[in-house]
């Protein structure tokens, strides 16, 4: 068995089974870190082109803000404390659902 093995390094450099384990490695790389990533990305992008004037969102550096309009290369947003800055779409990191405040009849007392 060994005979075989240093027969075919000898002729390619390099055994086929090491090639074959870079093939394994690289498509464990692909489908457990490049994938996931590439899907979130695509939802974050989706997710920013989904929101409407009156959304709360939160951008890439911080800010909490509702949107007061929005145009295909800029967005709006109104801070809490009444500043209008302008933002590009990418900069909207995600958008902020409202908190449930109603009670159920359950929890009444």
């Amino acid at each position: 068995m060994s005979f075989l093995l240093a027969a075919s390094t000898a002729k390619h450099g390099v055994p086929p089974v090491f090639i074959l384990l870079y093939f394994i490695v690289f498509g464990a790389m692909y489908w457990f870190y490049i994938r996931p990533r590439s899907k979130r990305q695509k939802a974050q992008r989706q997710g920013a082109t989904q929101i409407e004037v009156g959304n709360e969102v939160h951008t890439i550096g911080g800010l909490i803000g509702t949107v007061v309009a929005k145009s295909d290369d800029r967005v709006t947003l109104r801070t809490a404390s009444g500043a209008e800055l302008d933002f590009v779409p990418k900069a909207i990191a995600r958008r902020i659902d409202p908190a449930v405040t109603a009670v159920s009849e359950g929890e009444q007392q």
